[in-house]
């Protein structure tokens, strides 16, 4: 087939639907994809505070030598669950939204380190990574892997159910 040029051909009908169409999708482009990424991070928020409220419990006590907590005290278990939210939503390049789940402000106890209380992600990341008074106790990680999935499936849901009300 040297020498033969071959070309593809496509038409549509009702193109000024298809356009109008087109225009309203652009002009909520932004809303839909707020609603997706919200939607899938509320799914990863929700399984991060089962495992967190899954974690075992210690009592809150000054440890010896040697000596780490084998859970989380009841009260800094509590500051985690308080703080835990979402970051909004934003626009982190150019057709790429994005959010961001953590934990925010203080615990409950200040101390002469802390003055406004130990801070909720220092001890979230002390909790999930490990410290030298405690043992990584994992609960972000397995949360985020275990729902990463589910999520990618909420967003397409969401996007295709917003897609047809336009």
């Amino acid at each position: 087939m040297s020498g033969v040029r071959m070309m593809a051909k496509i038409a549509f009908k009702g193109t000024n639907e298809f356009m109008l169409m087109l225009s309203r999708m652009e002009a909520n482009t932004q809303a839909i994809a707020e609603k997706a990424v919200y939607e899938a991070a509320g799914l990863v928020a929700d399984e991060i505070r089962n495992n967190l409220e899954a974690l075992p419990e210690d009592k809150f006590r000054m440890l010896g030598a040697g000596e780490q907590f084998m859970g989380v005290p009841r009260v800094q278990k509590q500051d985690l669950l308080d703080s835990l939210g979402i970051a909004p939503i934003g626009e982190e390049s150019p057709g790429i939204y994005g959010t961001k789940i953590g934990f925010d402000g203080y615990g409950s106890y200040p101390t002469q380190k802390y003055p406004n209380g130990l801070p909720n992600q220092l001890l979230a990341r002390s909790i999930e990574s490990g410290s030298s008074v405690r043992n990584a106790t994992p609960f972000v990680e397995p949360a985020v892997q275990g729902k990463k999935n589910e999520a990618i499936r909420k967003m397409q849901e969401v996007i295709e159910r917003e897609c047809k009300k336009v």
